[in-house]
């Protein structure tokens, strides 16, 4: 192009352009000179586009003058790698804003930790996070911004509170859990000694919170953290602090353990090796230990655990904790199925061997060991029949309400005898909840908004000094309505997600068969086995029951 000269000067780190109107055959454009510098090498520098735009505005205006004077400018230069660090105020992370070079010099992972020793970063610099960004930068445009993290703190971990561990097993642990002898076979038979303590008896300890974990910034200063807490003892009936160690809750009475919500209780047992005619019926405010059977039309009511180390035919057992029947329970039922000699009624969980016609109530879990038929089953947590880390037992002609899953070796059976589960009233308990809730909070957010209006136009008047206590407890009681409110919309969210992992919870595990005539509902939506199928399992998903083999 005539009259159009680059020079690059490598003192300076500097692009001159320099043009003649002298030689020029037509005014230049912009654009011709853009493209010479793409031509020779030179778009990677630093190229200044107003100063190119008023060296071509002058050399033309000289060219149509007549003016023979050259023009000379300084247009573009070397720039390399421009390292910025940014560092928030709790300095628990450290950023570097790195421009990218134009022609020049990316830094080394060495200047950059030389760089941030003089920002004052200490600890926490990561080289693999450094050699990241420079990788990402080798790859990037020129004058392109790359941010990354390149040193983090370590926040401080605050100590666990003191820890209570109970020294006893309940009773329904031990039942889950049978003995091993010294063959190393499980002996479903034993399970072990009968948990009944003495008085004067170690039954919890409190273990001493932990001191945490300190922590640091990028700044090298140390952040402590805070010790644990020491939790108080909640104090169970049957039981006092140890005399000897503050630590160790010791039993006052003799009597059954029994450990929940990080609470021991001692009650105070009856002990029977039967309930029968000669014994009469048991009415006890605490646990019942029968070491033997409970006959037919029988009556056990407590209000601890019971626990029979028997077999349980016709009776009526009633529990305000849970009920461990170690053999089998087996009763009668009317034609209907609607009546049944053998009833048991639990707080808590139920466990039998193996049952046959009773009619079960249970506020938590149930658990047999081995088979359940033609029976009724109402529950607030699951059903399991086998052992409980392998189900393999047996479940058929049965009817059951349950707000849990169902597990079992075979659901069903060859017969085709009807299986019925029903889990809608756990379902519509929460639905019911989740309505009143949205009812009070439709009402709670209409109320705080016209409050809010109220409280705004009061706070854009003049308010007489006399009436400014008055105002002020307006104010507070408006800030606790909206405390109340936030409050209550996280029950709701917290509802919804409960919806959520209700349906995710429910359905059937079979570890070995499904039969036909198992069935399943939830509400108006409902799921028959037709036909005998292999393991699988039958799970609520998308407002549809769906079917999957187990592989």
């Amino acid at each position: 192009m005539k009259g159009v000269q680059l020079h690059f000067d490598d003192a300076d780190n500097a692009l001159e352009l320099t043009l003649k109107p002298a030689e020029f055959e037509a005014e230049l454009k912009t654009a011709d000179i853009f493209s010479l510098i793409t031509e020779n090498g030179y778009d990677r520098l630093y190229i200044s586009e107003s100063s190119v735009k008023a060296a071509c505005e002058k050399a033309n205006h000289f060219f149509k003058t007549k003016d023979l004077t050259d023009v000379v400018e300084k247009i573009g230069e070397r720039r390399n790698a421009e390292v910025e660090f940014r560092i928030p105020e709790d300095a628990m992370v450290a950023t570097v804003v790195l421009t990218t070079p134009y022609g020049g010099k990316l830094p080394t992972v060495d200047t950059i930790k030389k760089l941030a020793v003089k920002n004052n970063i200490k600890r926490g610099l990561g080289v693999k996070r450094i050699e990241a960004l420079l990788l990402e930068a080798k790859s990037a445009p020129q004058g392109a911004i790359i941010e990354q993290i390149v040193a983090k703190g370590l926040p401080p971990r605050d100590g666990r509170p003191s820890k209570f561990v109970p020294l006893v097993p309940n009773a329904l642990e031990r039942v889950l859990r049978p003995q091993t002898g010294k063959d190393g076979r499980v002996d479903m038979r034993n399970l072990g000694e009968v948990i009944c303590v003495k008085a004067n008896t170690e039954v919890l300890k409190r273990t001493a919170p932990t001191k945490g974990r300190t922590g640091f910034d990028v700044r090298g200063n140390v952040l402590e953290a805070k010790t644990g807490d020491w939790l108080d003892f909640k104090m169970g009936s049957g039981t006092e602090v140890s005399p000897k160690n503050e630590n160790i809750l010791i039993s006052s009475i003799a009597g059954m353990p029994k450990y929940q919500n990080q609470v021991m209780n001692i009650d105070d047992t009856f002990i029977s090796n039967g309930v029968n005619v000669g014994t009469g019926h048991v009415n006890y405010e605490g646990a019942v230990l029968v070491n033997g059977d409970v006959t037919e039309k029988m009556v056990i009511k407590a209000k601890g655990d019971v626990t029979i180390n028997g077999f349980v035919e016709s009776a009526y057992i009633e529990s305000g904790g849970d009920i461990i029947v170690t053999e089998g329970a087996m009763g009668k039922v009317n034609e209907q199925a609607a009546e049944f000699s053998c009833q048991l009624v639990a707080a808590g969980s139920i466990h039998v061997q193996h049952g046959q016609g009773i009619d079960l109530k249970c506020g938590q879990n149930v658990t047999v060991t081995r088979q359940l038929a033609y029976s009724r089953i109402f529950c607030g947590g699951s059903v399991t029949v086998g052992q409980v880390d392998n189900p393999q037992g047996n479940l058929f002609a049965c009817e059951i309400i349950s707000q849990d899953k169902i597990i079992a070796g075979t659901l069903g059976a060859v017969s085709g005898s009807t299986l019925k589960v029903d889990f809608s009233s756990g379902y519509n308990l929460l639905l019911e909840r989740r309505d009143a809730l949205e009812d009070l909070l439709k009402q709670l957010r209409d109320n705080n908004h016209r409050h809010k209006e109220k409280i705004n136009i009061i706070k854009s008047k003049q308010v007489p000094a006399e009436l400014r206590p008055r105002v002020d407890e307006v104010i507070d009681l408006y800030k606790s309505e909206s405390a109340l409110l936030n409050w209550i919309e996280t029950r709701m969210l917290e509802m919804k997600n409960a919806k959520d992992a209700y349906q995710n919870s429910i359905g059937l595990v079979a570890n070995k068969k499904l039969y036909s005539g198992v069935t399943v509902k939830l509400n108006n939506r409902s799921w028959r086995s037709e036909r005998e199928y292999q393991r699988a399992k039958v799970y609520y998903e998308s407002h549809q029951w769906h079917y999957e083999p187990l592989v």
